[in-house]
Order: structure tokens, then C-alpha cells, then sequence
């Protein structure tokens, strides 16, 4: 007779896990499992400021390149924005993976639009009111998206759209935004210097002067900028460039003299 080969058993799986707690987690995963949720407690690789306005004819999104760990200027060459859709484009402040994250969902609807086939394809509007939606479900389950998000766009011969979404899903629209430290350092700036009717190139200056003084007065800023454009031809994300910096002014090098204890003379 021919001897029958039994199949070996299976080395059993290594867990740091008691039995029973693997045998439960096995039956009922998800919420009902026995180990804890884990939520991430506070951001990790973060970016600052971004810069949103409105020009005639369009919508910019300005912002830098850099994304720090902690406070290590540790990832110089990150680009912050991402094109949604056909019309949108999207910057964020704030934990990197996160924005990662976010993008994953945009681009499930934006393949689902495309499978449709049906001629319509969602715009600015209806892609920050998804992201504003996200946001606050993730707040409300005690477990949100470290970001402050600025979603721009123009779809056709619509209206251009600017809009700001928050961690805790605050949704409002402005004619420009900043995030970050942005929102203390530029956005005075632009409420000086900008207007309804400046052109492109007039948007770009104000962005870039912007960016100077968070770069002078941010720590986790950089030289290194890209602007995003959305208008009626369309979305186009530029390549980096470098700002000029000036560090010379005598009261920078100022030297403390005799007894003094403090920095305030030196700003």
C-alpha cells in the first residue's frame, strides 16, 4: 500500500499577545478587539505656512518647501500641495502623513468620478466641503487630522474658490487665507496690500513678501517656495524657487554690551 503524506502542522504565529487575547482579536477585530485604539497624539513632520489669494482671473497657493521633524529642518525638497481633480488644488500645514491621508480619499473620488463616465467631475467647491466633512468626523472621534488645509480652484467660467479647513473641520471662505504663523505674520500684510483686480504677477509679489517675513520670523520656514496657479486653462503647480534673504542689518549683529541680560534691543 502507498504511504499517505500528512500535511505538517503550522508553526504557530509569534505574539506578544496571551492566547485568549489572540483568539478574541481574531474573532472580533476592529472595535471589539482587546487591544487599545491608538491615536496619534501630536504631529511629527510638519509643515508651515501656506498662502491662499484671489487675483483677477484666478486663485494662488504659495508655500514653502520644507518639512521639519520637530524642529529639525529635516526634508527640504517636500512639495505641499496637491492637484484634486481637474480643477483643485490643495496645501496644507501641519503633520505631512496626515496630508498624505487626506490625499488617498481624494484621489478614491476622483477615480470614482472617472469611472462614472458620465462628463461630470467634482470642483473646488465640492472638494473642500469632502475635506471639511472628514475633518470634523475625525474631531468628533476624538482622533483628528493634525492640518490646517487651504483648497483653491476654479472650475469653468465659475467663480474662482478659496476656502480654509481646520483639524476640527472650521470651513469658511475668504478672498485670501493664510495657516500657520502665516495667519499672525501675512495675513496683515495682505490685508494692506491686496485688491479685487491685481493681476497675477502683483499676486505672486505680495505672496513672496509674505513668505520673506515668516521666513525671518519663522523658525520652521525656508527659503525654498513653489506657487500653485488655478484658472480657467486649468491647474499648474510650479517648480521650486529661491527667495532673496538679507541677514546683515547692524541691528541683527548687534552685540549686548556691559550688564544687559535681555535680547529686546536687538528687534
Amino acid at each position: 500500500w502507498l504511504k499517505r503524506s500528512w500535511p505538517k502542522p503550522r508553526r504557530a504565529r509569534v505574539t506578544h499577545l496571551p492566547a485568549f487575547q489572540v483568539v478574541v482579536a481574531a474573532m472580533a477585530p476592529g472595535q471589539f478587539a482587546t487591544e487599545p485604539n491608538k491615536h496619534t497624539l501630536q504631529p511629527i513632520v510638519t509643515g508651515s505656512t501656506v498662502l491662499g489669494l484671489k487675483y483677477n482671473g484666478g486663485v494662488l497657493l504659495a508655500c514653502d518647501t520644507l518639512a521639519s521633524y520637530g524642529s529639525q529642518a529635516r526634508y527640504k525638497d517636500v512639495c505641499r500641495m496637491k492637484k484634486v481633480g481637474n480643477y483643485s488644488l490643495l496645501g496644507a500645514s501641519g503633520e505631512f502623513s496626515d496630508f498624505q491621508y487626506i490625499g488617498k480619499l481624494l484621489d478614491e473620488l476622483d477615480n470614482e468620478d472617472f469611472l462614472y463616465e458620465d462628463g461630470s467631475m467634482m470642483g473646488p467647491k465640492q472638494y473642500s466641503s469632502y475635506i471639511g466633512r472628514v475633518m470634523y468626523n475625525r474631531r468628533s472621534k476624538m482622533n483628528p487630522l493634525y492640518n490646517q488645509f487651504i483648497v483653491v480652484g476654479k472650475k469653468g467660467e465659475e467663480p474662482a474658490q478659496l476656502a480654509f479647513v481646520d483639524h476640527q473641520g472650521t470651513y469658511f471662505e475668504e478672498d485670501f487665507i493664510a495657516t500657520g504663523f502665516g495667519s499672525y505674520l501675512a495675513m496683515p500684510i495682505m490685508r494692506n496690500e491686496w485688491s479685487a483686480d491685481m493681476s497675477l504677477e502683483a499676486a505672486k509679489a505680495l505672496a513672496v513678501k509674505c513668505l520673506q517675513i515668516c521666513f525671518y520670523r519663522d523658525c520652521q520656514a525656508y527659503n525654498r517656495f513653489q506657487f500653485g496657479i488655478c484658472d480657467a486653462s486649468g491647474v499648474t503647480v510650479s517648480e521650486p524657487s529661491t527667495m532673496e534673504h538679507f541677514w546683515g542689518h547692524k541691528i541683527l549683529e548687534k552685540r549686548l554690551e556691559g550688564n544687559q541680560k535681555g535680547v529686546s534691543d536687538s528687534w
